[in-house]
Parts: structure tokens; C-alpha cells; sequence
């Protein structure tokens, strides 16, 4: 162990702590997002992606945590801490970005499959 701006302890593992994250916001958001569909404030569709979302962010942020806290612990490591820590928000900004742009082509798809359902009953008329 070096001595790192805090002693943060022995280094942990980066790839078991994501698995652990990713179990943990399942757990989360699935029970949560359940709930949610049981009472009707979500479509099962809705609640499917909304857990599938949280559970990719959960295991993002908790794999950038451990890798930020193991670079905090040692010598010299503040930088790689801070871009761990970069690299952690890009991608919980991108699930974010991809779960936005995957919502509007369902949107696209749904207003054009209403579209030619009365285009159908229009001719059917």
C-alpha cells in the first residue's frame, strides 16, 4: 500500500464491484419499478426499461467509485482518480443519451403505427 492522498485501504476489485452495483440497482429499481407497473404508473414496458437503465448507471457509478477511491489511495494518484471519475460520468451520461434517443424512435414508431391504423380506418370507411 503507498501512501495516496487518503488511505483508502487495500485496493479493491474494479470488475466485482460493477457486478455487485449492477445486482444492487436491480434489486433497487426492479423492486421499485415493479411496484410502480403493480399500481399502474407503469406500463411493464416502461418499468422493463427504466430498471435496465438504472441497472447499467448503477453498475457504472459503483465501478467509478472503487476505481476512484483505489487511485485516491495511492501515491500520485489524484489525476487517474479524477479521470476514473470522468470516465464514470460519460457513461452514465450516455445510457442517459442512448435511453432518450431509443425513447423517441419508439415515439416515431408508435405515432406512425397510429397513423396508419386511421389511414386504415379512413379507407375502410
Amino acid at each position: 500500500m503507498q501512501n495516496g492522498l487518503i488511505n483508502t485501504g487495500e485496493p479493491r476489485n474494479i470488475m466485482g464491484h460493477i457486478v455487485s452495483g449492477a445486482v444492487a440497482s436491480a434489486v433497487v429499481s426492479g423492486t421499485i419499478n415493479y411496484k410502480k407497473a403493480k399500481e399502474k404508473k407503469l406500463s411493464s414496458n416502461e418499468a422493463i426499461q427504466d430498471t435496465v437503465k438504472k441497472t447499467a448507471q448503477g453498475a457504472i457509478a459503483t465501478g467509478t467509485a472503487i476505481a476512484t477511491a483505489n487511485h485516491i489511495g495511492q501515491q500520485g494518484g489524484f489525476l487517474k482518480a479524477l479521470t476514473a471519475l470522468s470516465v464514470g460520468m460519460a457513461g452514465i451520461y450516455a445510457v442517459e443519451v442512448i435511453d432518450d434517443k431509443l425513447n423517441s424512435k419508439y415515439e416515431q414508431l408508435e405515432d406512425s403505427c397510429s397513423d396508419e391504423k386511421f389511414l386504415e380506418e379512413g379507407i375502410n370507411e
